[in-house]
């Protein structure tokens, strides 16, 4: 990746240069989870590493593929085989003669480079989604600025509202001019309905042992399309907590700490942990609406939030939030609803090629023997 790092006055001498098809990787296995830290330099010339990444490459690419190595080193077996292999006290390490002496079964290299090319269309595809999603994003904001900061929606005769002499008027609470017919009012004035979520007692397993309803962190909130979650609950911990399942096409937002203000769409059922509030709206038109406004201002709502050493922001603060809201026409004819839904499907595709991508590399240790 480019670097964001502060290299001014930095001795860049004690770096390593890796070059395009060589590998780098972390030794210590004991900071990283499950993974081990490996990749292969592919988007550049050359770059520089670390010196406690230690630097490899293939000896005869007509014989394996570098990106074939690469397809290995990202299957998940290849990672719990390094962290069975690693050893050390204080930090455990998978070391190079321990990598040398990793076996795998390597076919012909037109067979790799058909496996490769396989692999390559899929992970090419999500790239695509992801921008043509980035895209529709950047659409999507200036889109709402355009109809709801600058008043630029189209009149009747469809032409830009303000510039093309729009009636306006003032408005004290804003300070500024509004269009005529548009009100201020407070969130909670706006939405059908408001509420936070809750966690079932995390010490009574049953709670826990089924993926009956859909259960969202506060870390899965992060300005997005959301359509599934990382957890579940059971309907015994459903029915025994506080926990409430909010609709499909509910706007949430995080209160607590680093994440308070980072909001999400959601595009599926599902309950959410006390720290998310849900905002229900009564059409897509309305929830499109209020997540692009929340979107739009969240860093001042985010420097609302109250508290000391974790500040943080409140239901009452969220349904106190003062939304200008525009007239039926306008709000009945806005296209960020279309824009989400576009969203949507991206991301659900992306989440079947995710799966096929996985079916490609859990498929390789088979091919020695078709």
């Amino acid at each position: 990746m480019p670097s964001i790092a502060n290299t001014v006055g930095t001795n860049m001498a004690t770096y390593k240069i890796i070059k395009r098809n060589q590998f780098a990787y972390g030794p210590v296995t004991s900071r990283n989870g499950d993974k081990i830290s490996i990749a292969l330099l592919e988007d550049y010339d050359e770059a520089i590493v670390s010196q406690a990444y230690v630097v490899f490459e293939v000896i005869d690419e007509n014989e394996l593929m570098p990106e074939y190595a690469m397809m290995w080193f990202r299957r998940p077996e290849f990672d719990r085989y390094a962290r069975f292999k690693s050893h050390g006290s204080a930090r455990e390490t998978f070391d190079w003669d321990e990598l040398c002496d990793t076996e795998l079964p390597i076919p012909s290299i037109e067979k790799q480079r058909e496996i490769v090319a396989e692999y390559n269309t899929i992970t090419n595809r999500i790239a695509l989604n992801e921008q043509l999603n980035q895209k529709l994003e950047e659409t999507a904001q200036a889109l709402y600025k355009h109809w709801f900061v600058d008043f630029e929606f189209p009149n009747e005769e469809g032409k830009p509202y303000k510039s093309s002499g729009g009636d306006m008027m003032w408005c004290d609470e804003l300070d500024k001019e509004i269009p005529v017919g548009w009100e201020v009012v407070a969130i909670k004035e706006f939405c059908k309905e408001m509420m936070n979520g809750g966690t079932p007692n995390r010490g009574v397993a049953e709670y826990w042992n089924s993926n009956d309803v859909p259960w969202l962190k506060t870390g899965e909130v992060e300005n997005n399309i959301v359509i599934k979650s990382e957890e579940y609950i059971s309907n015994k911990g459903f029915k025994n907590s506080s926990a409430k399942l909010f609709p499909k096409d509910t706007v949430i937002m995080a209160m607590y700490g680093a994440t308070a203000a980072q909001i999400s769409y959601l595009k599926f059922e599902t309950t959410t942990n006390q720290a998310c509030c849900g905002m229900i709206c009564e059409n897509t038109q309305t929830s499109s609406l209020l997540y692009y406004y929340l979107l739009h201002n969240q860093k001042e709502i985010a420097n609302m939030a109250t508290g000391g050493a974790q500040p943080n922001l409140s239901k009452n603060i969220i349904e106190e939030l003062r939304f200008l809201q525009p007239t039926s026409h306008v709000l009945e004819n806005h296209h960020l609803n279309q824009i989400i839904l576009k969203r949507e499907n991206l991301t659900r595709e992306n989440l079947l090629l995710n799966k096929l991508k996985e079916l490609v590399l859990s498929k390789m240790s088979k091919v020695e023997f078709e």
